[in-house]
């Protein structure tokens, strides 16, 4: 990661009240009135967590953290809805396709998951940028 690039998402969370702590950041608790990290792990629930996402990206007024991750949750949920679906109609190589990128994103989802609950912002590939940007605006 480059040195701007650093700076830019530093900059897009400097606005709240950050305490370092040994897993990350721990934030203060957001508008939703749960901890920013708890808050965070539960947008990246599997079946719940594009619901879980929206309602945290309606109802969160000061925690920039809880928005980024409540967005790369959508965006990365979107997208893997769109990618099952083409893999779906490509007969065998894509149900195969299907079956390996299955427990790729179930263990994907468990790491965000993970560290957003330590209070860390890990940015995926242009899902990641996505997410900043808007939660920048």
């Amino acid at each position: 990661m480059s040195k701007d690039q650093t700076t830019k998402e530093q900059t897009v969370f400097t606005g709240e009240n950050q305490k370092a702590s040994k897993g990350g950041m721990a934030l203060d608790k957001s508008s939703t009135g749960l901890q920013p990290n708890l808050a965070g792990l539960l947008c990246y629930l599997f079946v719940f967590g594009l619901i879980a996402s929206i309602i945290f990206l309606v109802m969160e007024k000061e925690s920039k953290f809880v928005k980024y991750h409540a967005l790369q949750s959508i965006f990365l949920t979107v997208s893997l809805i769109i990618l099952y679906t083409v893999l779906t109609f490509i007969p065998i190589l894509g149900w195969l396709m299907i079956i390996l990128l299955a427990p790729v994103s179930f263990v994907l989802w468990l790491f965000l998951m993970y560290k957003a609950y330590q209070g860390d912002t890990v940015k995926l590939p242009i899902i990641g940028d996505m997410a900043m940007q808007q939660v920048a605006k």
